[in-house]
């Protein structure tokens, strides 16, 4: 063998050496093994807020002796939720509306106005739910038969503490099955990789039909919330 072809060997041997040292020290460059599983966590608590939109319609010929009669009536609805117990920072002007109203043409004749309809509405957190039956009493005598009460809904005002509880219980929920698919192949559960949340059930709506509305008191039952939460984890197997 010439001594040229005696150092290209030895290169190639010490270069296969070094890359074989590489690949030992890296573990093959395999990614890690991974199981993941969605746990869900429940708690309930009692609603301590309501939300409601109230408004007020009004019609008439004209458009200034619409948008006039909505809003005095509007503003003695706000009067009356505010004498009945709501902070006056906690309603908020929802919508204001204002749209022509046609008369039925007769056959062959083209649509023509017949008045206009004026739409203000107010959106109020009322925050005591002891007062809630008597703050929509207040502002259905205020708001007359021209009131239309919507989209109530109780929720939490705050609810970290029931939030935290449900994280725990779907983390909780999460790693025993992780647990149990690591038993069942054999392996151990090792660090988590990602960790992705999911939350529901913080407001609860109920239904309030339009003729239901009167100057008595509107009944008014909480009852419970029930705050759902989903984690979706991926654990390492070791």
């Amino acid at each position: 063998m010439s001594r040229r072809t005696a150092r290209v060997a030895a290169i190639v041997a010490s270069v296969a050496a070094v890359l074989f040292v590489s690949a030992c020290g890296s573990g093959g460059g395999d990614d890690p093994r991974t199981v993941t599983v969605v746990g869900n966590g429940e708690v309930t608590g009692a609603p301590d807020t309501l939300r409601a939109v109230i408004g007020v319609e009004a019609t008439a010929d004209d458009v200034s002796s619409a948008l006039n009669e909505s809003s005095t009536q509007v503003s003695a609805v706000t009067d009356a939720v505010v004498e009945a117990g709501v902070a006056r920072e906690d309603i908020q002007t929802q919508q204001v509306d204002l749209s022509p109203q046609y008369a039925n043409p007769a056959p062959g004749s083209t649509r023509e106005i017949s008045g206009y309809q004026a739409t203000n509405t107010i959106r109020v957190t009322i925050r005591d739910i002891a007062t809630a039956s008597d703050v929509l009493a207040a502002a259905a005598t205020a708001g007359g038969d021209n009131t239309r009460i919507s989209n109530v809904a109780f929720a939490i005002d705050d609810d970290s503490d029931l939030m935290k509880q449900a994280r725990e219980a779907a983390f909780t929920d999460a790693r025993g099955r992780a647990d149990q698919y690591a038993s069942l192949s054999g392996d151990s559960l090792g660090d988590v990789q990602t960790i992705n949340e999911q939350t529901s059930g913080q407001e609860q709506p109920t239904t309030m039909q339009r003729d239901s509305v009167a100057a008595a008191p509107v009944p008014i039952e909480p009852g419970q919330q029930t705050l759902t939460f989903s984690v979706t984890v991926t654990f390492e197997l070791t």
